[in-house]
């Protein structure tokens, strides 16, 4: 027995995640604040990153060998 499936690839996949967003923000007054608390939290965490990288920029002995066999 199959399950019903539904799969939505590339921006059609985006449209609709926007969409379920924005229906649970209209719908679900609680979700709201969550909806706030996650986006300012990420917002932190990669404002961090950002400064992170740029105070700490990658150096050539810090990556592996991306061609291990020289192809």
């Amino acid at each position: 027995m199959e399950r019903f499936r539904f799969g939505v690839t590339g921006s059609a996949g985006l449209i609709v995640a926007i969409a379920v967003v924005a229906i649970l923000l209209i719908a679900l007054p609680a979700y709201r604040l969550f909806f706030v608390i996650s986006v300012l939290i990420g917002i932190v965490i990669a404002g961090g990153l950002a400064l992170w990288h740029k105070f700490h920029p990658l150096k050539e002995e810090d990556l592996e060998n991306k061609r291990p066999l020289g192809l």
